[in-house]
């Protein structure tokens, strides 16, 4: 009893010994900043174009090519295009190698040389628009349409026997098919007609609509139905018959076996630049 007595005691001297004024901290509101109004995204319209042309400069597997572009508005995120081009054609399993001392390149294997003229129609839509600044735009599109590839031999086939020889015998004598260089045997050229297809990301790179540049990157497909006989179709069949004389070799009356297929499908990474301008 006499130490609860303390207690209350202690507790009235604490609080007489207190200020009367005493409270707690208050602290000032807190001002938000103004919410900045949304711009919305630029569309060519702004600009009062609706047409556009464009040069094309290609890189893929198959090498380098050139071409043109005509693109129409058909609203604010979306394209129709039309796009022309020549570009190269090649087996992509061909491996080039260059003579040191004379500095000729020669492909093993090579049959044919070719170059393809696509010509496809398509449409690109832009994408994140409401993400990304106007000043880098980002469209995804897609095209399909006919493909027209001119080929012609790589080779002098002297002996017409759809493989080019390379022998040389002990007596001194050889007998050597020459490699044509880029223009030779265009007269013994064919002609394919085909389908061509592109799917690819684009990024257009400026905020002025009027000015096109643009870096692309996809894949290009073609495909023939005949084919293409981009690689040699015969080699000797030296697990039948001896290896064979001059005379066999000359007019080509050595049994061969078959080597490569004709080529239907044809398929590539390929980066674009385009640079144009629009009205």
């Amino acid at each position: 009893m006499r130490q609860l007595l303390l207690f209350f005691i202690s507790l009235l001297l604490l609080y007489a010994a207190l200020p009367a004024d005493l409270s707690g901290q208050i602290r000032e509101p807190v001002t938000e900043p103004e919410v900045r109004e949304f711009d919305e995204p630029r569309t060519p319209f702004d600009d009062g174009v609706s047409n556009g042309l464009a040069f094309n400069l290609v890189m893929n597997n198959f090498g380098f090519g050139i071409g043109g572009e005509y693109k129409r508005v058909l609203g604010p995120y979306i394209e129709g295009t039309a796009t022309l081009r020549i570009t190269g054609l090649r087996d992509v399993t061909e491996q080039t190698f260059t003579d040191i001392f004379f500095g000729q390149q020669v492909i093993p294997n090579k049959n044919r040389r070719a170059f393809a003229m696509p010509l496809t129609i398509g449409m690109r839509q832009r994408f994140f628009a409401n993400e990304i600044a106007d000043n880098y735009r980002i469209y995804l599109s897609g095209a399909v349409g006919p493909v027209l590839a001119f080929s012609y031999p790589y080779f002098e086939d002297l002996n017409e026997n759809g493989y080019r020889e390379q022998f040389r015998f002990q007596d001194g004598r050889s007998y050597v098919e020459p490699v044509n260089d880029i223009f030779s045997g265009i007269s013994d050229g064919d002609w394919h007609l085909g389908l061509a297809g592109e799917l690819k990301l684009s990024l257009d790179i400026g905020d002025n609509f009027a000015r096109l540049t643009s870096v692309q990157f996809g894949y290009m497909f073609y495909y023939f139905e005949s084919g293409i006989q981009m690689m040699q179709p015969y080699q000797p069949d030296f697990d039948t018959q001896d290896p064979p004389s001059f005379d066999d070799i000359v007019n080509g009356t050595y049994d061969m076996e078959p080597f490569f297929d004709a080529q239907r499908f044809f398929g590539t990474p390929q980066l674009s630049f385009v640079f144009g301008r629009m009205w």
